[in-house]
């Protein structure tokens, strides 16, 4: 007995595709979707790109080009501003000896600031009440006064303390000097540029000593490190590139805060350029003599901040 198909007992013949068909047919086709382009098959895409027009922006710089030219002809052409005033002292003996005043004292207030900056951060950022306490106390005072304020009070710092006297206990003086002759104008400058520069460079670096993960510093106590080695050697290096760009900022401000020591006839580039215009009454191109060095100063301290940033920020990526 020979067994029935299922097509068989239903009494329908099976649809067969014959093999030699299915291969022509299907060939043929890719063939035609082959032959056709893209844009054909897919017209959607089929776009013209067009470049975005920004008119407002090419209008707002044709106005400052106008404004700019406008502007360097007036400074140009006006002979108020004294340029031939300008260029004959601009190199003059008394503008170099202030410039140089100048620089000195911007080295030496920010490394004083620097480093009472760290210190007093250290300090705040202590577990002891009475440490932190302090710290934060010479932060609010010198950062609530202004700078103008405490180098004329340190310059007259002699009106309540007119001499100095240091000595042993029911002994004899050890040393003792007038306050006049300990306060000069360098002192009251470096001392009211100094502190008032510790105060917000503590701030600085107490940011940046935060910014770094505290498991740092726990991995680091695992191993065996003090607290000290640990804020030299692990937390201070990762926090320099948070550290340097404000600290950068500062330095080029205190280049420029320099010139308020002028009040207590110290000369620095200003004071210069005053004395020399009290005697010809040129004011205005003894300013722009002054404000000439200022602006080489800036740009040449802007130099080298941006040079130190690239430098701790690619010693961070080689770290990472």
């Amino acid at each position: 007995m020979t067994g029935l198909t299922p097509s068989e007992i239903s009494g329908q013949a099976p649809n067969r595709i014959s093999p030699t068909e299915a291969p022509s047919s299907t060939g043929a086709a890719n063939a035609g979707l082959i032959s056709r382009s893209w844009d054909d098959r897919f017209p959607e895409d089929n776009l013209i790109v067009m470049r975005q027009r920004y008119p407002g922006r090419w209008i707002v710089a044709a106005l400052l080009t106008v404004i700019g030219v406008l502007f360097l002809r007036l400074v140009v052409t006006n002979p108020n501003f004294g340029w031939a005033t300008v260029g004959h002292y601009l190199f003059d003996t008394t503008i170099m000896s202030g410039m140089w005043v100048t620089v000195w004292l911007t080295i030496v207030t920010m490394v004083l600031g620097v480093i009472l900056g760290v210190v007093l951060a250290v300090m705040r950022l202590s577990h002891n009440p009475l440490i932190s306490a302090a710290s934060g106390a010479f932060i609010w005072f010198f950062r609530g006064t202004p700078v103008l304020v405490q180098i004329i009070f340190w310059y007259n710092l002699s009106i309540l303390f007119p001499e100095v006297r240091i000595s042993i206990p029911f002994g004899p003086t050890i040393f003792s000097a007038s306050m006049n002759d300990l306060i000069t104008p360098y002192t009251a400058a470096i001392l009211g540029l100094g502190l008032n520069e510790a105060a917000y460079m503590a701030e600085i670096v107490r940011a940046g000593i935060s910014s770094v993960d505290g498991g740092q510093q726990e991995a680091a106590k695992a191993l065996g490190m003090r607290n000290r080695k640990v804020m030299y050697r692990i937390v201070l290096p990762q926090a320099m590139p948070f550290v340097i760009p404000p600290t950068g900022n500062e330095t080029i401000g205190m280049l420029k805060m320099t010139s308020l020591v002028s009040v207590i006839s110290l000369a620095d580039v200003l004071y210069s350029a005053q004395t020399i215009y009290s005697r010809t009454f040129e004011t205005i191109p003894l300013l722009l003599v002054a404000c000439a060095w200022y602006l080489l100063a800036t740009s040449v301290l802007s130099l080298l901040q941006r040079r130190i940033e690239r430098h701790f920020n690619k010693s961070s990526r080689d770290s990472s």
